[in-house]
Formats: structure tokens, C-alpha cells, sequence
């Protein structure tokens, strides 16, 4: 099963953002469709997702074109009633690989605008910009675009040992891969072996990437790295983290294929989490 929310097929299109009057046809054409979101869930009927189509309002954002020419919306439902959660609909399958991208850029675009309404200069109200991608401040005039946070998240090893957290809000069993935001001035690998060194007190030498995700929740792109530890010894922060430990290759192994005889498992196929400690299975 691939990774959630990398299959896009949209072609964003943003010099049509900047032409008020082309995104105004295209949000009356018939052909056109509308996604709603409330929060982390979606506006779904029958467990297909509910796209209108025609009469799109002028605060719906334009998320772009698919491969037919046919152009997407979204907007943001007052209501919570036939929304499911997108996590569900990721886990469960419940949508095609591409509208479930497109979902997710729905949600994170929407949901800036949710946290957006005003000013962070003066505090002034701001308006919708570029049909979606921007919000200027009617105030003191600035401008604000939407926003991706940055978190790296990293398989640590050492030889044929792994090294795996967990958080207390998690499911029962359930261990994954050292995560956190990367901060101001930092590159990749700083960050990978700073959040390790946090979390765990391991040092961590060679880091190299595996790839990356789009997670909307509310709007991260996680960076999937492997670290070789440089030390042992584990000692937890418990603010981050309620458990952390070594695993060796073959216990990792049932646990990402699902036979852990305890029941441990480490992170779902759709997260990067059990991509990148997939990978490391094979360094």
C-alpha cells in the first residue's frame, strides 16, 4: 500500500489564481467540482465524498485543475453532519489514492483560512486573495500565505537494532518512529539529531533521507530520514515521549507486517513512519 496524500493529480495552476475573471467562469462551470471540509473530517455521502457541482461560492479557494480540465474547490461546511474524519477515510480506504490528496490539500488550505482571519502585524480582519493562496490585511496591508510546518521524523539504528517511541495518546501497542518540528535555522540534520537527542539522549552521527509526506493535519510535510546512533543508552523524555526502546530487526519485522505475537505494531502502512522504518530494514 503507498504512502497517503503524495498521488495528487491536480495541476494547481497559479497564474489562473491571479485572474479574477477566469476563476469566476471556472466556479460556474458545470464541470467544476466543490469539496467541503469541517475541521479533520469531510462532507461524504453513502462513503463517497459530496462534490458539488456548480454555483461554487466566491469564498471557496481553487485548489486547481485535474487531468481532464475539470477545476477544484473547497470550502469549509459550518456543519459536522455527514463529515467523516480523514483519518478514517485514509485508513479504511474509502477514497481513490488521488481524491484522498486532493482531499488533503482541501483540508490544509481550508484550514489556514480557519486560523487566519486575522492580522498576526496589527490584528486587523484580513480577505481571501488569489482565489485562496492569500490574505491581505484591509488594516495595515500586509499579506499572508498559507503555511506548511516542517517535521522531521527519523528511523534510528544501530547494527540490527532499532530504536522506537511511543506516546501515551497512541493506541495500545503501538510504537513508531522518533518525530518533531524543525525550528528556525536549522537544517534537516540538525533537526534529526536534535529531536533525537530530546526525546531519547541517543546521539546520532550519519543521517540520510527517504522521502516525504504531505500530512494535513492541520498542514506538516513530514521528512523521512534514517539516523545511525552513535550511543545506547536511552533515557526518556516523558514530556514527549511515555516509552522508548531498541528493537531488534526481526521483532520490527512482525511489527510492521502485522504478526507481532504481543500484538506491537509500528505506525500504519499510509504513514511515512512505516515507509522509512521499512526502509532501514534494508540499510
Amino acid at each position: 500500500m503507498s504512502l497517503a496524500f503524495i498521488s495528487s493529480p491536480i495541476d494547481r495552476k497559479s497564474l489562473l489564481r491571479q485572474s479574477p475573471d477566469t476563476i469566476m467562469q471556472l466556479r460556474n462551470d458545470l464541470e467544476s467540482r466543490l469539496v467541503r471540509v469541517h475541521g479533520d473530517a469531510a462532507l461524504m455521502n453513502n462513503g463517497s465524498l459530496v462534490l458539488d457541482h456548480a454555483g461554487i461560492g466566491a469564498e471557496a479557494v481553487f485548489l486547481g485543475q485535474g487531468p481532464t480540465g475539470e477545476s477544484w474547490f473547497a470550502t469549509a461546511t459550518a456543519s459536522e453532519t455527514g463529515c467523516v474524519p480523514i483519518r478514517s477515510i485514509m485508513v479504511d480506504g474509502l477514497l481513490d489514492p488521488s481524491i484522498l490528496s486532493i482531499l488533503a490539500q482541501a483540508r490544509s488550505v481550508i484550514g489556514w483560512h480557519d486560523r487566519h482571519g486575522f492580522c498576526a502585524n496589527c490584528g486587523g480582519k484580513t480577505e481571501m486573495a488569489d482565489s485562496g493562496y492569500r490574505r491581505t490585511c484591509g488594516q495595515c496591508a500586509a499579506e499572508h500565505f498559507p503555511r506548511t510546518d516542517p517535521v522531521v521524523i527519523m528511523a534510528v539504528k544501530m547494527g540490527d537494532q532499532f530504536l522506537l517511541g511511543r506516546q501515551a495518546s497512541w493506541p495500545p501497542h503501538m510504537y513508531s518512529a522518533l518525530a518533531g518540528f524543525m525550528e528556525p535555522g536549522e537544517t534537516i540534520e540538525q533537526a534529526v539529531r536534535r529531536e533525537v537527542m530530546e526525546e531519547t539522549s541517543i546521539h546520532t552521527g550519519r543521517v540520510s533521507y527517504v522521502a516525504s509526506q504531505p500530512w494535513p493535519f492541520p498542514s506538516s510535510l513530514m521528512i523521512g530520514m534514517i539516523a545511525e546512533a552513535e550511543s545506547e543508552e536511552i533515557v526518556i523524555d516523558h514530556k514527549e515521549l511515555e516509552a522508548a526502546r531498541w528493537f531488534p530487526r526481526s521483532e520490527l519485522e512482525l511489527m510492521l507486517s502485522g504478526d507481532h505475537p504481543d500484538g506491537l505494531w509500528a505506525s500504519r502502512p499510509q504513514a511515512i513512519a512505516h515507509t522509512v522504518l521499512s526502509a532501514a530494514l534494508k540499510t
